[in-house]
């Protein structure tokens, strides 16, 4: 498995693309938070609650597009057919690939943690809430991993990496927030609302975001990553 994820890693930096997408990252949050109106320097109190409800909405573009090249580039090229001849499972290779990229993610989010610093060194009193806080970043940390979940299941699809992004962005979206769409249909009220909603990420993920970290919600996000993981497998056992 760490091989592969190694050569992922090595394969991901070796270009500017790898570096684009993570400064990219990191200067649209910064503009947001920092620099475009309505930034959190006007709130008159230390909150990152803008950061970690903007986060998602890039991730999910972001994630799909880190990912949609780590099994559709290998079909097209023809190298798949190499690495199956290696000394390695099938799911060595899928579970090298997801680390690969959630490893990349993790390094886009690291820098990020130099916001919650300086709130708390602007604030003049009172500083910033460490449990709501953190508890946003280990749900943050969970959704970037459903995400890559997601991307590798639908390069895993296709041959065209440009399909592969459009499906995991598409699926991203599906599943962060369109069950919280669907349950504030008048229909669903007083009803099926409440368990439409809990089937998406964003209902755990704001759960997480409270400070409190539920077991319920963690089971939740490792169903989702086993979830597609499994279907990525039984992707390239059919190929």
């Amino acid at each position: 498995m760490w091989p592969v994820c190694k050569k992922e890693l090595r394969q991901f930096f070796s270009s500017l693309t790898g570096y684009i997408a993570i400064i990219f990252f990191l200067l649209l949050t910064g503009a947001i938070l920092f620099i475009l109106p309505d930034n959190i320097l006007d709130f008159g109190y230390a909150t990152l609650d803008k950061f970690f409800q903007i986060a998602p909405w890039i991730l999910l573009v972001l994630i799909p597009a880190i990912t949609m090249r780590s099994f559709s580039e290998e079909f097209k090229t023809g190298t798949f057919e190499i690495l199956q001849t290696m000394p390695i499972t099938r799911w060595q290779l899928v579970s090298g690939k997801y680390f690969a990229a959630l490893l990349v993610v993790l390094i886009a989010l690291l820098p990020t943690l130099v916001y919650p610093v300086s709130l708390q060194q602007l604030s003049p009193e009172g500083g910033i809430d460490t449990g709501g806080t953190a508890g946003s970043y280990i749900g943050l940390v969970l959704l970037s991993a459903c995400f890559v979940a997601i991307g590798i299941c639908s390069s895993s699809l296709t041959t065209n990496a440009v399909a592969a992004f459009i499906a995991g962005a598409f699926l991203c979206i599906v599943v962060y927030g369109a069950f919280t769409a669907i349950s504030r249909i008048p229909a669903f009220e007083g009803g099926a609302d409440y368990y439409l909603e809990m089937l998406g990420i964003d209902f755990h993920y704001r759960s997480l975001s409270r400070g409190v970290v539920d077991t319920r919600d963690v089971i939740y996000f490792a169903s989702v990553i086993v979830l597609f993981l499994v279907i990525t497998h039984r992707n390239l056992v059919k190929r």
